[in-house]
């Protein structure tokens, strides 16, 4: 069975939403899914997977969370050629930088091999129908791209 993983940084919760969103489209497509925290799991465990996926937050102007900076730092070390990965997140277009975090671990999973299964998905804040819809198209994109 296909296993997707998905590791995810959120401190108001709104990315663990997005997360969340992601790993229910993907069971609903038959794929098996393992769903952890940033400080929870090591990157290297993304060579187990099928897919692998990250949804994170920007905080402040642009810089990666904290909690997440020595898996992204992990992450550019790793070969994933012959996986697909997605990234998603949230952020807060008052700031100039908005979902810079995003853009950072898409650059890092292109370092790795991996091939891009769907373009990213940016979500303000929390997530509203619009964002649900657009994570489950990317879910489903990231599926057929197999």
């Amino acid at each position: 069975m296909t296993l997707a993983k998905i590791v995810y940084a959120s401190m108001t919760g709104n990315t663990e939403e997005i997360a969340d969103i992601v790993a229910e489209a993907l069971e609903n497509l038959d794929i098996e899914v393992e769903l952890n925290e940033c400080t929870q799991v090591d990157a290297d465990e993304f060579e187990d997977a099928d897919i692998c996926i990250v949804a994170t937050y920007t905080y402040g102007d642009g810089e990666l969370p904290d909690e997440i900076v020595d898996f992204y730092e992990d992450l550019q070390d790793l070969d994933l050629a012959g996986k697909t990965f997605g990234v998603c997140g949230s952020g807060d277009t008052f700031y100039d930088d908005f979902c810079k975090s995003v853009d950072d671990f898409e650059a890092a999973f292109i370092k790795t091999g991996a091939s891009k299964g769907a373009e990213s998905v940016k979500v303000d804040l929390a997530a509203e129908e619009e964002d649900i819809q657009n994570l489950e198209d990317f879910a489903k994109k990231i599926a057929a791209s197999l």
